[in-house]
């Protein structure tokens, strides 16, 4: 009979009050996180939560930049009720956002489109001519684009005399005005979008495309049926962000035409700046602000709900 081997001797347990190694390694690298993130939350708090609860505040106050604050309670949210003015920047700002949306969504997928496409050819030069109207300042665009515009002395109305054409008012008409910020807003912010399609583009498996080619699908066929639903999480980004950043556009009108001629091209956050600061009414300013902000997320969660929706169906 073979004696069984002597069993290994038990570990000893480790010390009370002295918690094993590994343990205290997960400690004291539990902290890393908190600072690598603190940095991001501060900011957040002093550029984002501090200023959005100021005008809160500022919303139910009389403020008009100096002074004391004098509550009034919902005065500047009932009198936005009835203010011709905030509902006429209100419908301008939809107006433009229902036609650049599909201006940007276009061009950026046009653009990405080519830019992935085999048969293309100086890719890499036109992917960084593309991408260099987004780098520029929204002001510099603005102001690039009113010397290309402009009446007296603009390129295109120089071009069109020189075709023997009539030069046109680009900025004394309502409706040229509008259709020259939508150029320009087009061209700076299909960029990004851009690379957001490009990236989406390359992640669609070849071998869909391929089968598709074998059972005889044409180009379209292929891009209607496969490419463009494959791309519904990017056109939802897309659509979204879009959306945002034309309902809040400012910087590229004020630079461009001052919101005019008048009042023809006054957005809603144009008008939050001449109350606030021109007017120096900062509460009902604030009340404005409030209501922009209410409508953006209302805008944003009917989004997400119809993108759910498609995504279950």
């Amino acid at each position: 009979m073979v004696a069984a081997p002597p069993s290994a001797p038990a570990a000893a347990p480790p010390a009370p009050g002295r918690p094993p190694r590994r343990r205290r390694g997960l400690r004291r690298g539990g902290y890393a996180p908190l600072l690598f993130i603190s940095a991001a939350v501060v900011l957040f708090v002093l550029f984002f939560l501090w200023p959005g609860a100021l005008g809160v505040i500022y919303s139910f106050t009389d403020y008009r930049g100096y002074g004391s604050l004098n509550f009034v309670g919902v005065d500047n949210y009932a009198k936005l009720a009835g203010d011709s003015r905030f509902y006429g920047a209100l419908t301008r700002t939809l107006l433009y956002t229902a036609l650049a949306v599909p201006a940007h969504f276009v061009a950026a997928l046009g653009i990405a489109v080519l830019l992935t496409s085999t048969q293309a050819v100086g890719k890499n030069a036109a992917r960084v001519v593309f991408f260099l109207p987004w780098l520029i300042s929204p002001i510099v665009t603005g102001v690039v684009w009113r010397w290309v515009f402009g009446e007296n002395f603009g390129f295109v109305n120089v071009m069109l005399q020189a075709l023997g054409g009539p030069a046109l008012n680009w900025e004394s008409d309502g409706t040229l005005a509008l259709i020259v910020i939508l150029v320009a807003g087009t061209w700076t912010g299909t960029a990004f979008n851009m690379l957001l399609f490009i990236a989406a583009l390359r992640n669609i498996p070849k071998s869909y495309l391929e089968a598709a080619e074998l059972d005889g699908a044409n180009s379209w066929q292929r891009f209607r049926r496969i490419t463009l639903p494959l791309l519904g999480p990017t056109s939802f980004m897309v659509v979204l962000l879009t959306t945002i950043g034309s309902m809040k556009e400012f910087a590229l009108i004020q630079a461009l035409n001052d919101g005019g001629p008048g009042t023809a091209n006054t957005l809603m956050v144009q008008y939050i700046y001449r109350t606030g600061f021109e007017r120096n009414n900062i509460g009902y300013a604030s009340a404005a602000s409030i209501v922009l902000m209410v409508i953006l997320v209302v805008i944003a969660l009917v989004q997400l709900r119809f993108d759910r929706r498609s995504a279950l169906s």
